[in-house]
């Protein structure tokens, strides 16, 4: 079996460190591929310029807030490229405001997690997205 292949769009160091961590403890294997702005997220997609030779990902971690063009932008580019709009998008932001939330779910976010601050719940929240997504969910098939 291929590995998972994830691309973390998150600019927030301390996020990605515990993002990585988390998934990599599971038994599943995964990529892990990581960007840190909106800008660059969508090079990355669409395999341009320092990008050309990207792995499509299986799933992708999006964050909201972000330099260049934040998480909304970048996950409605996502849904209206017909060559990427099947990837799930899982929104993790420290956000609960009800329009962030109901902005993802309108732009087709595949779900919409608010980050916890603990870095023990911010792990399990990490684990229970691996157990459900990878091992409950029938992903597309990109490769």
């Amino acid at each position: 079996m291929n590995p998972i292949t994830i691309l973390l769009i998150e600019d927030n160091e301390g996020d990605i460190l515990l993002t990585k961590e988390a998934l990599l403890e599971g038994d599943i294997a995964k990529e892990i591929f990581v960007v840190k702005d909106g800008w660059d997220a969508l090079l990355y997609l669409e395999k341009k310029e320092n990008y050309s030779t990207a792995v499509i990902p299986d799933l992708i971690l999006l964050d909201i807030n972000l330099p260049k063009m934040n998480g909304h932008e970048v996950l409605q580019k996502i849904k209206s490229n017909d060559r990427i709009k099947h990837i799930p998008v899982i929104m993790l932001s420290t956000s609960s405001a009800k329009h962030d939330i109901n902005q993802c779910y309108k732009n087709q976010a595949s779900c919409y997690i608010t980050k916890p601050v603990d870095a023990n719940d911010f792990t399990n929240v990490i684990s229970s997205i691996e157990k459900f997504w990878f091992t409950t969910v029938n992903l597309p098939h990109n490769k």
